[in-house]
């Protein structure tokens, strides 16, 4: 039997006004820069091995602007005198569909997802090509890895069309990048994206409480995934946000340890770092915990100092303050606690010019969340051609995960206690006009709370 990719489905049913307001808005950037065309398509389907698919998973800029969510779909924007707004989707197919699914096909494509036009893929390269006549000006994603095909597909649309018009009419030859103007829109998420991403941070955090419940020594890092991946599935998410992390003992200090077979032992913390996707959104915590329930002393000592940093960035996570203001105050506070805890000697201040604390902690105490689990959208201020930028100020609807963490390895000039110790704690917040909302608090972050939870 060949099995192919199959698409997601919405939990809820989607508001198309939203991604009708959307085009609108790129359609009107697009006019401010002389107008014209503009093309992008979804990600392409991708095979696991032989005849056996990936699950598909759209593109991002794509189903922020449409709502459609099936492979080999193409969307054309024209900006000018009247806008056009054209979709590109595989036509019915009563043989394909009983294999694969029902398709939405063109004509109910346009009507539910408000498309002016919708055509049969097949006719894309004639239609596009005649497209391309009369306009001066060619938009569309540059440096978007899911679609890396596109490029060169569009320049061979311009230059047949201008080997048709042989000069009588203009085409494209002027292209300009849409990857930026799309990411500062992903960047401020509207009410209806929150909520969804609220929805995703109260499912992941289920999973984390039942994954906590069921660790203890003995078990393997794959029976935590396990668990993970039941709840996501339970309560109406379609896939992870990203390969899930769940590592114990001295695998905690590998930032992006896949679930193995690693026993947990006593004695061990236990790091996850794990999210689904919801309706196209990610959610993305991370917990450390002890595998008996109960954390030891030089384990806890470093726990809090943790759990200290992040709260100290949270208090800079508001639209008084810039993007990296929530770094310096976590790393102001992990180093102090390295400093107290003899992991590191000397003064805070030369601890801090000197970078001493980075084998330690060596990331970012955050980043964007949205569509995609590392979100579009510049940290410092844009445009983007600006040399020597400042950090971005944050606004409302910015949405961002805050993670401090440290990680001892094993070396001479560490005392052993304190080895193998790997401990990250993050949580996801949406900046609102006073401060920020954490929506992962669903599983406990203070050291007492999670160990009174793993004794129920």
């Amino acid at each position: 039997m060949t099995s192919q990719a199959t698409p997601h489905f919405t939990l809820q049913p989607l508001d198309i006004s939203r991604f009708q307001a959307r085009r609108e808005q790129l359609l009107a950037w697009m006019r401010s820069q002389g107008g014209g065309i503009a093309v992008l398509c979804t990600a392409p389907e991708r095979a696991r091995n032989r005849d056996n698919h990936y699950v598909y998973r759209h593109d991002s800029d794509f189903f922020y602007l449409t709502g459609f969510n099936e492979a080999n779909a193409w969307l054309v924007l024209i900006a000018g005198d009247q806008n056009q707004s054209i979709l590109f989707c595989e036509g019915k197919n009563v043989e394909m569909e009983l294999w694969n699914g029902v398709r939405w096909g063109p004509i109910a494509a346009a009507e539910h997802f408000g498309f002016e036009q919708a055509e049969d893929v097949s006719n894309l390269n004639a239609k596009a090509t005649e497209l391309m006549l009369g306009q001066t000006r060619l938009f569309t994603t540059m440096s978007r890895p899911a679609t890396a095909d596109l490029l060169p597909t569009v320049q061979t649309w311009v230059t047949q069309a201008a080997a048709q018009t042989r000069g009588l009419r203009a085409t494209p030859h002027q292209w300009l990048d849409l990857s930026e103007v799309l990411a500062e829109m992903r960047l401020i998420k509207d009410a209806g994206e929150q909520q969804t991403m609220r929805a995703a941070g109260k499912i992941s955090a289920q999973g984390h409480v039942r994954a906590m419940q069921a660790a203890q020594p003995g078990k393997h890092e794959f029976e935590l995934e396990a668990e993970l991946l039941y709840t996501f599935r339970k309560h109406g998410a379609q896939a992870v946000a990203y390969n899930c992390i769940v590592a114990a003992g001295s695998n905690a200090c590998i930032l992006h340890h896949a679930a193995g077979n690693r026993i947990m032992r006593e004695g061990d913390l236990v790091l996850i770092d794990a999210g689904c996707e919801l309706d196209g959104y990610a959610s993305d915590i991370t917990r450390t915990f002890p595998a008996n329930g109960r954390f030891s002393g030089p384990q806890r000592a470093l726990y809090d100092i943790v759990q200290a940093a992040q709260q100290a960035a949270i208090d800079c996570t508001n639209p008084t303050h810039h993007w990296n203001a929530g770094h310096d105050a976590a790393v102001r506070i992990l180093t102090q606690g390295l400093l107290d805890e003899g992991l590191l000697q000397g003064s805070l201040e030369h601890a801090l010019e000197s970078s001493a604390y980075k084998p330690f902690y060596m990331h970012r105490t955050g980043h964007w969340l949205g569509m995609d689990v590392h979100d579009v959208g510049s940290y410092r201020t844009p445009p983007a051609s600006t040399v020597d930028r400042p950090w971005r100020m944050l606004e409302p609807g910015m949405v961002l995960t805050i993670e401090p963490g440290l990680y001892v390895r094993p070396a001479e000039n560490i005392p052993e206690k304190f080895w193998n110790i790997g401990i990250r704690i993050e949580d996801d917040a949406i900046v609102t006009d006073q401060g920020c909302e954490l929506i992962t608090r669903d599983v406990p972050v203070a050291a007492e709370e999670i160990e009174a939870l793993m004794r129920n």
